[in-house]
């Protein structure tokens, strides 16, 4: 290697180390702008063989956002109406302070002042709620940022994803053929990943929230919301949840509710996931269920929630490399002699 060639290599590495050091407190963005845009392309071929690439590309940002945003007021909108409504139940007089006090005095022998410690409590609370706020604006200044930036990075994704994969093509340094029979099998298991762990853990969750409207659950959106969440992570899924809310009810005097809600999920949101999840990863990735699990949990510490959707694609995107790789090596030795 002559001065020149080190020179560069050493120039790449540096700018490699610095890019990620910029790029490392956005990560969570950048990888959820990575995933929409991802899910979002095949739209936008559709939309472009009618309207111009820009304003197709913006239309699914806008699309993205409704989509996103729309649940999250609605999930928002409720918990608020459903405090509202208990501090409207809420019966002051019911709380006799004076009474709590003599019992608590008839049982320590210590006089206490509750309304005086509440008073205390609440200065204490405001003094440090007021010492921190610089630092909660700060953070929600950072949040709207990584945002803004994940949602340009959606735009320019779906506008210049063509120009993108013929950069790669002309860059990486394997033949045609071998690039695009490795893109082919990531691409499986994208959307094997995609398909079966985050579409069958909506349709999951959302199975299990019709469960809880008819039995009358209270904050049936907000769960439903959590339940989605949670059915991404195998071996614990919305168990918790709708296990929970079956006490729920059998604590609050409806035992039938309570019986019939615990049949429902068991069967029917179990079926869900059993019958969905193998044959969407089954048919696409072909990954072993040990595999996405470890992918799962790995990715979850190594990239925060975004890793339980790219813990998966990495173990998987390795399977494939391997696999393109054993396949075509003489034919990379007769590129690489030739």
């Amino acid at each position: 290697m002559n001065l020149s060639k080190g020179f560069l290599l050493a120039l790449v590495v540096a700018l490699l180390v610095l890019s990620v050091i910029l790029i490392q407190p956005f990560l969570q963005y950048v990888l959820g702008a990575v995933l929409l845009a991802y899910a979002l392309y095949p739209l936008q071929v559709r939309l472009e063989e009618y309207t111009s690439t820009m304003v197709a590309a913006l239309s699914l940002v806008i699309l993205a956002v409704a989509g996103f945003v729309a649940p999250f007021v609605v999930v928002l909108a409720t918990v608020a109406d459903s405090a509202d409504r208990i501090l409207q139940d809420f019966d002051t007089d019911s709380v006799q302070i004076e009474v709590i006090e003599s019992q608590i005095e008839n049982l320590t022998g210590q006089e206490v002042d509750i309304a005086g410690e509440l008073v205390g409590s609440g200065r204490e609370i405001g003094t440090v709620v007021f010492g921190r706020s610089i630092e909660a604006f700060g953070t929600v200044t950072f949040h709207l940022i990584g945002i803004a930036l994940a949602l340009f990075f959606v735009y320019y994704l779906l506008k210049d994803g063509d120009d993108l994969l013929d950069w790669l093509y002309r860059t990486v340094p394997l033949p045609a053929d071998v690039q695009r029979d490795l893109y082919a099998e990531i691409d499986d298991v994208m959307w094997g990943v995609l398909f079966g762990h985050v579409f069958v853990a909506i349709v999951q969750g959302i199975v299990a929230g019709v469960g809880f409207v008819a039995t009358g659950v209270p904050n049936a959106v907000f769960w439903t919301t959590v339940m989605i969440v949670l059915a991404m992570v195998p071996l614990v899924g919305a168990i918790p949840v709708w296990g929970g809310a079956v006490v729920y009810l059998y604590l609050t005097g409806e035992p039938v509710l309570a019986v019939g809600l615990f049949v429902y999920s068991v069967i029917v949101v179990g079926l869900t996931d059993d019958y969905l999840r193998p044959f969407a990863v089954d048919r696409y990735a072909e990954l072993n269920p040990a595999v996405i699990l470890l992918g799962i949990l790995g990715g979850a510490y190594a990239f925060g929630i975004m890793g339980l959707f790219f813990g998966p694609v990495v173990l998987g995107a390795l399977k494939a490399t391997l696999r393109v790789t054993l396949e075509n090596w003489v034919q990379l030795d007769e590129v690489d002699t030739g």
